[in-house]
């Protein structure tokens, strides 16, 4: 009997050591697993890191780059070597380091050479990315009167509408919209239908509508989007894409015209006499890039 129960015991003493055993390698297993997930996590949050810093440096430098570039710039057109001065300009332009200042002073190197038509284009990109700069449409107006520039006519409503920006309407559009959204949501949970707050709707739902159709007039007209400016010399505008066709229009250097399509090497638009003709596309550039 007693041997019987030491078996037993032996029997269940070796199953506990050997679930102990297992759980142990269980634990261990599980514990390396843990080990080894930390190990990745740390190895790719260091690569995140070195990446970030790559990109902050990049970013850095660039920055340090153009500002040196400009500085050249700045100092050759300050010595008198506009055609220098325009070199290095463009190649910022060409770099993507955009500022109403670059393109300020990119059009005054290009008026003090006598080139009024890239003059003009380099000063409504400025008044374009910046619409309240008093330099740059000062010296657009003088640089238009100097190269006898056609300008394209507004309609009324732009005329109106120009007291603010498109970014501006696009704005108050969106403010008045979400206010309409909470002024519906009011009404649909309310016990009474408050005669402020129905009032309130159809204001915003007026702003909405108002800034909405201001955004869609100055992006569609004479100087939204398709704004070009005529930068070559004896340029015509024809009645059709061939040099021999007939004479609509001369067009000098900084004249407006709305690109309205292309076909190969020539381009559809408005003229500031409120014709359309062709011109060749090397002739005239868009204000936006």
């Amino acid at each position: 009997m007693n041997k019987t129960i030491s078996k037993t015991r032996r029997r269940v003493g070796s199953h506990f050591e050997g679930e102990a055993c297992s759980r142990l390698s269980v634990r261990g297993a599980s514990h390396a697993c843990c080990s080894s997930s930390a190990q990745r996590f740390a190895q790719r949050s260091g690569y995140r890191l070195i990446l970030l810093g790559v990109i902050l440096c990049s970013f850095v430098a660039a920055s340090a780059f153009a500002q040196t570039s400009f500085e050249k710039a700045n100092q050759e057109f300050a010595q008198g070597h506009f055609k220098d001065a325009i070199s290095s300009y463009e190649d910022l332009v060409r770099a993507g380091q955009w500022s109403a200042n670059l393109f300020y002073d990119l059009g005054n190197a290009y008026f003090r050479t006598g080139d009024f038509g890239h003059a003009i284009l380099n000063y409504e990109r400025a008044i374009a990315l910046e619409r309240h700069h008093p330099e740059a449409t000062a010296n657009l107006q003088i640089a238009r009167d100097e190269g006898r520039a056609l300008e394209l006519q507004q309609n009324w409503p732009e005329r109106y509408l120009r007291l603010a920006s498109v970014n501006q309407y696009c704005i108050a559009a969106a403010i008045a919209f979400w206010l309409a959204i909470f002024a519906v949501v009011s009404l649909i949970f309310a016990r009474r239908r408050s005669a402020t707050m129905i009032a309130m709707l159809v204001f915003c739902l007026l702003i909405s509508a108002i800034s909405t159709f201001a955004v869609y007039t100055l992006e569609h007209g004479s100087g939204g989007y398709a704004l070009a400016i005529v930068t070559g010399k004896d340029v015509q505008a024809r009645l059709a894409t061939a040099d021999t066709a007939n004479s609509i229009l001369a067009l000098p250097p900084g004249s407006e015209i709305k690109v309205l399509s292309t076909r190969g090497d020539w381009i559809y638009a408005t003229l500031p006499n409120n014709l359309r003709g062709w011109i060749p596309a090397k002739d005239a550039e868009q204000v936006r890039l």
